[in-house]
């Protein structure tokens, strides 16, 4: 006799767990491929820095390239994040540029933007 025929109990539960398991593993997947498809770019439009900022151009504030250009050579990214987070004027005109919590764009996004907007 086969043993699942004895015991359906234990082979309700094997099949549970592997349910469970599959749909733990679908989940972790989908959030994997979702962050990964999401980069600094995106994460900059999604905060509304491209509502001031374009990447060739002035805008309301300077470009990327401008940006890329004034801290050339310097290590700046922990200084360039809190001046995005703080928020302030004075830099490139007398346009001040609102504060930009963690509500609006998490540490890890703001970082990986600012160290985009410095390579290009």
């Amino acid at each position: 006799m086969v043993w699942w025929r004895l015991n359906p109990i234990l082979v309700q539960n094997m099949k549970q767990k592997k349910l469970l398991t599959f749909l733990a593993e679908v989940a972790f997947a989908s959030v994997s491929v979702s962050s990964m498809a999401a980069g600094p770019e995106d994460a900059m439009v999604k905060a509304g820095c491209t509502a001031c900022h374009n990447k060739d151009r002035k805008v309301v504030g300077p470009s990327y390239k401008q940006i890329a250009a004034k801290y050339k050579g310097q290590d700046s990214v922990a200084k360039l994040m809190e001046k995005v987070r703080k928020g302030g004027s004075g830099v490139y005109g007398p346009v001040p540029m609102a504060p930009n919590p963690v509500a609006k764009i998490s540490d890890a996004d703001l970082k990986a933007a600012i160290e985009f907007i410095l390579k290009n």
